[in-house]
């Protein structure tokens, strides 16, 4: 199936669902939907890092700190989360991923989406799909707050890594659950 044709929940504020569009038009329209975002580390605790295709229909070419994606319609964000991680690093069998917390991204521009963080170790070889990702690595912690002045990031995931590091540190004034 073509992504742009993909059903999504459109929801409020709130994130209640208050409609169902295909993807494409969620994303003409600006209207807000659902995304996860999931932080895999290997065994060595080193974080997966990768630069999206150029057909990626938000966010072409740049590197995210997250595998995920959006929500389906009428899927949940734990659904989505093991879903989104299994196809991303192309594996089978993973843990579940473990919900951190859930925020509003809203970038004031028209791309605005509930996001709901993850964390989940894959211990499996990755075998990234070709259509979604470009480049990938295992980095350090180090190496990749060394990418960030360097690399052009995905401002969502970019969001999203710097709400799990204040997460992390105990400061959790911005996640909102």
């Amino acid at each position: 199936m073509n992504p742009a044709d993909e059903i999504l929940d459109v929801v409020d504020e709130h994130d209640r669902v208050i409609g169902q569009l295909p993807r494409g038009e969620v994303y003409r329209r600006g209207l807000r939907h659902r995304c996860v975002f999931i932080q895999a580390r290997d065994a060595a605790g080193r974080l997966f890092v990768h630069r999206r295709t150029a057909t990626k229909l938000v966010f072409p070419a740049l590197y995210d700190p997250f595998v995920g994606g959006v929500v389906g319609a009428g899927e949940s964000y734990d659904e989505a989360a093991l879903r989104e991680a299994e196809e991303e690093l192309g594996v089978s069998g993973l843990p579940r991923p473990t919900h951190l917390f859930t925020f509003l991204y809203d970038d004031g521009a028209g791309k605005t989406w509930w996001s709901a963080v993850y964390e989940v170790r894959c211990e499996l070889p990755v075998n990234p799909q070709v259509e979604e990702v470009q480049w990938h690595a295992f980095l350090s912690e180090a190496e990749v707050e060394a990418r960030l002045g360097e690399w052009e990031w995905v401002p969502d995931g970019l969001a999203a890594y710097e709400r799990l590091a204040e997460f992390r540190a105990g400061n959790t004034g911005h996640a909102e659950n």
